[in-house]
C-alpha cells in the first residue's frame, strides 16, 4: 500500500507508465469514504493519440505503482487503442 501524507503534494506531478512512457500530469484525486479511489490524469497532447485522443483519464488507485518525484502507473491500466482501430482509421 502506498502511503501519501498530503494529496496536494501529488497534484501536478508528471505521470509515467511502468514502461517508461510519459503520460501526463496528475490533475485531481477522487476520494470515496475517506480513501483514495482514483486519480484524474491530464494527458499530454503527444500521448493523446495512443489512447484514442482523450484529454484525460481516470486511473484507479490500485494501478499506481509509486509516488515520489514522479507518479508511476501500470501500463496495463491504460485504455490503449488496438492496432485494428488504427488500421481502420488509416483506411477511411
Amino acid at each position: 500500500m502506498l502511503k501519501i501524507k498530503k494529496v496536494s503534494e501529488v497534484l501536478g506531478k508528471s505521470v509515467y507508465t511502468d514502461a517508461g512512457d510519459v503520460l501526463g500530469e496528475v490533475e485531481e484525486v477522487n476520494i470515496v469514504d475517506n480513501k483514495i479511489d482514483g486519480w484524474r490524469i491530464k494527458i499530454f497532447s503527444s500521448t493523446a493519440s495512443v489512447i484514442g485522443g482523450a484529454r484525460g483519464i481516470i486511473i484507479p488507485h490500485q494501478f499506481v505503482k509509486a509516488v515520489g518525484d514522479v507518479f508511476l502507473v501500470s501500463k496495463a491500466s491504460l485504455p490503449m487503442r488496438s492496432d485494428e482501430d488504427s488500421e481502420i482509421e488509416v483506411q477511411e
